[in-house]
């Protein structure tokens, strides 16, 4: 395994970071997720593969993925072997100081821990002045219960607006953005990306594998997420059409190294400057193949052969406003000017 440093921290994580939205209770968020025992195999095997990055949310199946994923690190390693981050924002109150303070302290008790290595704002709040957003989260650093602050899927101004506020006010900014980025989707190179680079800000996108479009030569997946599955078909089946021609020459690519699909995908992720994939696996072969990734050794012209059939997208992952109380946002269709939510945590008791 290989590490790098996140930021400007000394925090150093496996370049290839486990998804902890695979954990947790079936049915409460989806129908797929591993269940206790499932979740503590696949960490130990990512313990051995010497993964030591886990990335989970407060939302994530009712908040029993930070249950499975504390009781897993509890039972297999020493806490400080390992680099824990969690979300804030799917909750009641969003980014407000009150909805911090009670959500930080609902993730460390669900996770077993008094800290946390990497808190995440899982998406930008249109509510919340971001003064008082960033002030709440400096809290946290200074009281010893976060050691580093992260975003994810915003726009660039946003971004932007709120390390200069962290700047200016000597706050702390943000060390990584966990943005939607693949090969099938590379909106955020037009401004979002940049700003990390010119920052210092440490890339560790979600769905780097495009949820599985980029695995596998078919579109379709018979498997049960496959099947299931509304927040990949709402993320990427419009733009099926185009991105098989990607999906193509990721193929093509795999045979030429004698390797798999994801693992092109996976190196060129390395090859754009990401620091550590975000891979959500339910198989530990998912995992193997991720860790084997950083074998492969993408040539300039393999990676322009790659990037030469993208196509501009509609924007999936940054939202133009709020959802609703109480909703997780699961899909964003921002096709037409529409917004498609999908309540599937009504029941959730964070």
């Amino acid at each position: 395994m290989e590490y790098t440093k996140l930021g400007n921290t000394d925090i150093e994580v496996s370049k290839v970071c486990v998804g902890c939205m695979n954990f947790g209770k079936a049915g409460t968020m989806h129908d797929w997720t591993l269940d206790e025992s499932d979740t503590e195999d696949m960490v130990k095997h990512a313990l051995g593969l010497g993964i030591n990055f886990f990335d989970t949310a407060n939302g994530y199946s009712a908040g029993t993925s930070e249950e499975y994923l504390g009781n897993a690190i509890k039972k297999n390693v020493a806490r400080d072997k390992v680099v824990i981050a969690s979300k804030v924002y799917f909750n009641e109150g969003r980014l407000s100081k009150k909805a911090i303070m009670r959500e930080i302290d609902g993730s460390l008790k669900r996770l077993g821990t008094d800290y946390l290595d990497l808190y995440i704002i899982h998406r930008f709040d249109y509510d919340t002045p971001i003064e008082e957003t960033m002030d709440a989260l400096n809290e946290l650093v200074k009281a010893g219960k976060v050691r580093a602050l992260g975003a994810s899927a915003m726009y660039g101004y946003q971004f932007y607006n709120m390390q200069l506020l962290a700047r200016d006010k000597g706050l702390t900014p943000f060390s990584t953005m966990e943005n939607h980025y693949n090969l099938l989707y590379r909106e955020d190179e037009r401004e979002l990306i940049p700003i990390c680079r010119q920052m210092n800000v440490s890339l560790m996108p979600y769905s780097p594998l495009a949820a599985g479009h980029l695995a596998r030569p078919q579109w379709n997946s018979d498997t049960l997420r496959g099947k299931t599955d509304r927040v990949a078909r709402g993320k990427y089946d419009r733009m099926e059409e185009q991105d098989m021609h990607i999906v193509s020459r990721v193929n093509e690519l795999a045979a030429k190294y004698n390797c798999k699909m994801s693992q092109i995908a996976l190196a060129w992720q390395w090859a754009k400057g990401v620091a550590s994939p975000i891979v959500g696996a339910t198989k530990k072969q998912y995992l193997d193949d991720a860790a084997g990734a950083l074998a492969v050794k993408l040539s300039q012209e393999d990676i322009a052969y790659l990037e030469e059939m993208y196509v501009p997208h509609p924007v999936v992952g940054a939202i133009d406003k709020n959802p609703p109380q109480g909703v997780m946002l699961n899909a964003i269709n921002l096709y037409a000017g529409t917004i498609t939510y999908d309540k599937i945590l009504t029941k959730n008791k964070l």
